[in-house]
């Protein structure tokens, strides 16, 4: 006696975990989860999931460069060609609209008066064409390696700091009737960083040396140069960069954290007590 045969149910397609609507007969390698083309991330050998991908993208450690910065994932100067935009689009500014350097140059009564942005905005603004293209052929020389050195982060604090106590140092002993604009001030901060810095990895340094004293003599031989915005500059990024380079592995971001603001505290104490001098002898 013959016994019909019935037909058997066919076995259900396997679908992609992330997208139900797909089917699909891939594995991820690590997970044994079923994935779809649009989440298969190629791996050494077969597929992972997205999710497999990210949770291994945790366990590699970030690349650091030798003082403790994000190691960039290219090449590119960043920070470096931000800051050479920036400068160049203020100096347009400037260009067009007179205002411009009347209310972000360093004027130090203004500054007393409550402007105290003017010490950093005038790091911005240049007089003239010439004086930008030096600036900024200098910061186009300089910045790349420095940034590479430091990272993105460090360097783009060098700049300020160094921008910052160029400043500074000519609100405290600059004449009072004289504005005060330029770069400079970060510019000789990156010369006095590379010199730490290129010590720090045991490169020649002597043709930074002829650099910072050929300029430091062009501060006091060219008429109308700020010697006390390149001096402040300097002396800042030398003494920032040294607390990058030299800060012990074990300990190197707090001390370098530790150093930032202690630097951005003795600028603060030093603004504090010019402008109350200004407003005294203001009668303010």
């Amino acid at each position: 006696m013959s016994i019909p045969s019935t037909p058997e149910t066919p076995a259900e397609t396997p679908t992609c975990y992330r997208h139900p609507q797909q089917p699909t007969y891939v594995r991820c390698v690590r997970c044994q989860r079923y994935i779809c083309p649009a989440c298969m991330r190629d791996a050494a050998v077969g597929h992972q999931c997205v999710d497999c991908v990210r949770e291994g993208a945790k366990t590699i450690p970030t690349p650091r460069t030798r003082f403790g910065g994000r190691q960039p994932s290219s090449n590119t100067p960043v920070i470096t060609y931000t800051l050479i935009a920036i400068n160049v689009v203020a100096f347009i500014l400037q260009t067009v609209s007179s205002g411009v350097q009347r209310m972000f140059a360093l004027w130090s009564p203004a500054v007393a008066d409550g402007d105290f942005y003017r010490l950093l905005t005038s790091a911005f603004l240049h007089y003239g064409i010439v004086h930008l293209l030096f600036n900024m052929y200098a910061l186009y020389v300089v910045g790349p390696p420095l940034e590479r050195w430091l990272g993105r982060l460090r360097f783009g604090a060098l700049y300020g700091l160094s921008a910052l106590g160029g400043s500074v140092l000519v609100y405290l002993i600059s004449p009072l009737n004289s504005a005060t604009a330029g770069a400079s001030g970060a510019v000789f901060g990156l010369f006095g960083a590379t010199f730490v810095v290129a010590r720090a990895l045991s490169l020649d340094v002597r043709w930074v040396i002829g650099l910072i004293g050929i300029n430091v003599v062009m501060s006091f031989v060219v008429p109308g140069i700020s010697w006390q915005g390149h001096a402040g500059g300097l002396v800042t990024g030398a003494a920032v960069a040294a607390a990058y380079a030299y800060a012990p592995r074990g300990r190197r971001n707090l001390i370098q954290g530790s150093a930032t603001l202690a630097v951005i505290a003795l600028f603060a104490g030093l603004i504090w007590w010019r402008t109350n001098a200004l407003l005294t002898l203001f009668g303010g």
